[in-house]
């Protein structure tokens, strides 16, 4: 089929794996450590361990998933920096809940081109002016 020719070719790059691995204490979050290796699961030793964090904010309108990244060297280093992140990863999306909210309201609305009483019959209940 065509549409089957067209797909992309999707590969992983054997250079860039990481084994996961999920740490949680089942009531503040989950750490996620990302542990570099080379394409025959040994330890890649030339590439950082990368860390990071998930929780959940309960709101008025809903839960809301947080996820961020944790500059640590050890586990036990972003179980310390977990609380920081938090906060900044809550701040960061109140900012973004509050400039979607200023981009909604700052939304202009523009008329149909040509204007006047032109249109399917019956109008279509809007006005026009």
């Amino acid at each position: 089929m065509a549409a089957e020719q067209q797909l992309p070719d999707i590969k992983l790059d054997a250079t860039q794996l990481y084994r996961e691995e999920i740490f949680t204490d089942r009531k503040a979050g989950t750490l996620r450590r990302l542990v570099p290796v080379l394409a025959d699961g040994n330890t890649d030793a030339s590439r950082p361990v990368l860390y990071s964090g998930q929780t959940q904010l309960l709101t008025p309108a809903g839960v809301l998933p947080l996820a961020f990244e944790l500059e640590a060297v050890s586990l036990e280093d972003a179980c310390n920096k977990f609380p920081d992140a938090v906060k900044i990863a809550i701040e960061q999306a109140i900012e973004e809940a509050r400039e979607m909210r200023r981009e909604a309201a700052s939304r202009i609305v523009v008329p149909e081109a040509g204007g006047g009483m032109s249109g399917p019959p019956g109008g279509g209940g809007r006005i026009k002016l």
